[in-house]
């Protein structure tokens, strides 16, 4: 037993006045390194294992680049252990790590926010969402970014840091359906039950518009030179509500002109003083 104890502390190698690599110390570094691979496997299975199939590969990818660091980090402390200057390792590389530490800032916001979006399941593809005024339909979400295409079929390329700054809102979080509206005004003295009778009669006769919920007319105001009336109905395709909204616009504008009923216009009254 002595002997073996002798063997295990027997110094292999030498650095400088204090370090030293014994067998011991070798054996220390396998076993800790073993528990880390351990520790790090469990973590992946419970992460992963409510991800959809398709979003396990991203998370993977961002879980590698982690393991690696958290092996430096091992690798680092061992080297501490046999005695190596790790400080002086440390300041030698200090100026390179805050430059780049500071060119790569948003870089990791934007995979950090990745790795939120995989796991909350916040965000799915297929989703119509909106963020800073922007909307579309996700059809692609990546580690550091997120694709989505606009109505007119143009490519949102959206940082996923986004997601943690701006406010989003998600259409379709709670199914496809939404409720859309149309706004228009008519004439002081119009008949106003005329009016919802109208503008319901539109929206039912419109194919996008669903039966149930049933559309509703709110009167919304006396404005200052119309009485404002809200058509309220459900799409169950909001992403291309612009398209039924115009339709009905024009339903709306056409039903009124055979009714005699007018959408005025501001107007005002200019005096001219002669002195």
């Amino acid at each position: 037993m002595k002997e073996i104890n002798e063997f295990l502390n027997e110094d292999i190698i030498t650095f400088g006045q204090n370090g030293h690599l014994s067998p011991k110390m070798i054996l220390i570094i396998i076993v800790v390194f073993i528990i880390t691979a351990v520790i790090l496997k469990v973590l992946k299975k419970l992460i992963t294992r409510k991800l959809p199939e398709e979003d396990k590969p991203k998370f993977t990818s961002v879980f590698s680049f982690t393991r690696y660091f958290i092996y430096l980090v091992v690798i680092l402390i061992a080297m501490d252990n046999m005695g190596i200057n790790v400080t002086a390792i440390f300041a030698a590389s200090a100026a390179l790590l805050v430059g780049v530490g500071l060119a790569l800032q948003t870089f990791f916001q934007d995979i950090i926010s990745g790795i939120f979006i995989l796991v909350d399941q916040s965000v799915h593809v297929g989703d119509i969402i909106e963020i800073d005024g922007k909307v579309g339909r996700v059809v692609e979400i990546k580690l550091r970014t997120t694709r989505a295409v606009t109505i007119d079929n143009k490519v949102l390329v959206i940082p996923n840091h986004k997601y943690l700054t701006s406010i989003l809102y998600n259409w379709t979080e709670n199914g496809t359906k939404t409720r859309e509206s149309v706004s228009v005004g008519v004439a002081y003295g119009s008949d106003v039950e005329l009016v919802k009778k109208i503008l319901l009669e539109v929206a039912n006769n419109h194919p996008a518009v669903l039966k149930k919920p049933e559309p509703i007319v709110l009167f919304m105001n006396f404005g200052d030179s119309s009485l404002d009336f809200k058509l309220v109905f459900t799409l169950n395709n909001s992403f291309e509500a612009i398209m039924p909204q115009s339709d009905i616009r024009f339903k709306i504008n056409e039903m009124f002109q055979k009714h005699d009923i007018t959408i005025p216009f501001p107007q005002r009254d200019v005096h001219v003083f002669n002195k």
